[in-house]
C-alpha cells in the first residue's frame, strides 16, 4: 500500500476551500452576534446585514431575490421542508404527490412518510438512461396534485432532468414543483427566471462549502408552513438561530466556482471514462452519454462485486463509492440502477467516480492501472466469471 490518497467521491462531501474557510473565520471570532433587527444593537444589525448579503449571493446564481433564500442545515433539511411543508400549507388535504422513482432519499422518503399518513404518491418510473418522461408526468398528475418533486440531477448515475418541460406541465395544473439541485447549484445553469420552480434545494458540501450549509429557494407567494417549531427566523420557515457562519461559507463557495473548472471536471470525467472502456472489458456507463453531470461518471463492472472493488480500491489510497447493499443497512441495490432496469448483477458492480476541484488527470493515471488489476483478480476468483476471463490479463 503506496502513500498516495485519491479522493473521488465529490458527490457524498468535498474538501473545504481554505479560501472559504477565511471568508467565515470573521463570523466567529469578531462579529459572533445573532442577526436581529434594525431596532437592536449595532453587532446584531451587522450579523443581519452579513447574512442577508449572503442570502442575496445564493439568490443571484438562481437569478431569484435574497428575500426567496432560506438557509437550511443542508439537502436533507430542505427537501423535507419543501414536501412536507407544502403538503401542510395546502388545502388539498386529500392530496397526492409526484416523484421520480430515482429520487435521493431526502425527498423519496419524505414522500414515502407522507404517503404512511395517508397521501397517495406516485412515483414515475424512467428509461434506461434515467429520464422522466413529460408524458408519464401528464398522465399522472391531476387537480389533486400538491407537488411534484423531480430531482435536476441524479446523485448516482448523472443524469440531468428536462425540467423545465417537467415544470410547465407542473404549472398547468396549478401544483407546485419542487426541484432537488443538491449536485447542480453552480455547475448546471439553473434560473428562475426560465424554469418555473416554486422551491429549490441546494446545498454547499458538493462546492467545496462547510457541510452543514444548505439552502432551499421559496419563490415568492408558494404556500409553505414550517415543519419545526421555535423562534420567528429565516422568514418564519426555519425557527432557530441562524448559522451565520455556514450561510456565509456557503456563499464564498458558490462564489468561486467558476465555468473553467466545470469544463475542466467534465474533462476528467470523460478522460476516466474512456480510459476505463478501452482497458477493462465488460463494463456499463450507467446513465447518459452527454446529457449527465459534468463531476460524474458511474459504471458497472460486471462479474465482480461493487462493494469489493471499493475495498480493494482503498487499501491503494483510492476513495470511491457504490450503490451496493453492503454499504447501506438495505439488503437491496442501488434503486436507482434498478430504477434504469438494471439488475441485481449491474447494481451490485456499480461504481460512482465524482470529481471536484482538487482532482487531477495524474490521479487517474494512477487509478486505472490498479482498478484493472483488481477487477482481473477478482474475476478470476468468481465461479461466473472465472471460466469467461480464465487466461486474460
Amino acid at each position: 500500500m503506496g502513500g498516495k490518497k485519491v479522493y473521488l467521491d465529490n458527490s457524498a462531501a468535498t474538501r473545504l476551500d481554505e479560501r472559504v474557510l477565511e471568508a467565515m473565520r470573521p463570523v466567529y471570532f469578531e462579529n459572533y452576534a445573532v442577526a436581529t433587527s434594525e431596532f437592536a444593537y449595532t453587532q446584531g444589525i451587522e450579523a443581519r446585514e452579513t447574512l442577508d448579503s449572503a442570502r442575496g449571493v445564493i439568490g443571484g446564481y438562481l437569478g431569484a431575490a435574497g428575500d426567496e433564500i432560506i438557509f437550511t442545515s443542508g439537502s436533507t433539511e430542505s427537501s423535507n421542508l419543501a414536501l412536507l411543508g407544502a403538503v401542510k400549507a395546502s388545502r388539498k388535504k386529500s392530496g397526492h404527490i409526484i416523484v421520480s422513482a430515482i429520487e435521493d432519499f431526502p425527498v423519496l422518503n419524505s414522500a414515502k412518510a407522507l404517503e404512511k399518513q395517508g397521501y397517495k404518491v406516485t412515483y414515475l418510473p424512467v428509461d434506461k438512461e434515467g429520464f422522466v418522461g413529460a408524458d408519464d408526468l401528464k398522465r399522472a398528475i391531476t387537480d389533486d396534485t400538491i407537488i411534484v418533486s423531480i430531482q435536476h440531477a441524479n446523485q448516482e448515475i448523472g443524469t440531468i432532468q428536462e425540467i423545465k418541460t417537467l415544470a410547465e406541465i407542473t404549472k398547468e395544473k396549478a401544483a407546485l414543483f419542487h426541484t432537488d439541485a443538491t449536485h447542480t447549484f453552480r455547475r448546471v445553469r439553473l434560473d428562475v427566471s426560465e424554469v418555473p420552480a416554486d422551491l429549490i434545494t441546494m446545498s454547499g458540501h458538493t462546492i467545496h462549502g462547510p457541510r452543514g450549509a444548505g439552502a432551499l429557494y421559496v419563490r415568492k407567494k408558494t404556500p409553505l408552513k414550517k415543519i419545526l417549531h421555535g423562534g420567528f427566523q429565516e422568514f418564519d420557515l426555519r425557527p432557530g438561530v441562524e448559522d451565520i457562519a455556514s450561510a456565509v461559507g456557503f456563499a464564498a463557495a458558490a462564489s468561486l466556482v467558476t465555468d473553467g473548472e466545470t469544463a475542466g471536471l467534465a474533462s476528467l470525467r470523460d478522460a476516466l471514462t474512456e480510459k476505463v472502456f478501452r482497458e477493462i472489458p465488460e463494463v456499463t456507463l450507467n446513465g447518459p452519454k452527454d446529457r449527465r453531470l459534468p463531476q460524474n461518471a458511474n459504471i458497472t463492472f460486471h462479474y465482480v462485486e461493487g462493494e469489493t472493488v471499493t475495498l480493494h480500491l482503498d487499501m491503494h489510497g483510492i476513495a470511491v463509492s457504490t450503490g451496493s447493499a453492503c454499504f447501506s443497512k438495505s439488503l437491496e441495490g442501488s434503486h436507482v440502477i434498478m430504477g434504469i432496469g438494471g439488475n441485481h448483477e449491474r447494481a451490485h458492480g456499480s461504481i460512482r467516480f465524482t470529481f471536484g476541484r482538487f482532482n487531477s488527470a495524474d490521479e487517474i493515471d494512477y487509478l486505472v492501472p490498479v482498478l484493472k488489476k483488481i477487477v482481473e483478480q477478482l474475476r478470476k476468483l468468481s465461479p461466473i466469471a472465472a471460466d469467461k476471463f480464465k487466461g486474460k490479463g
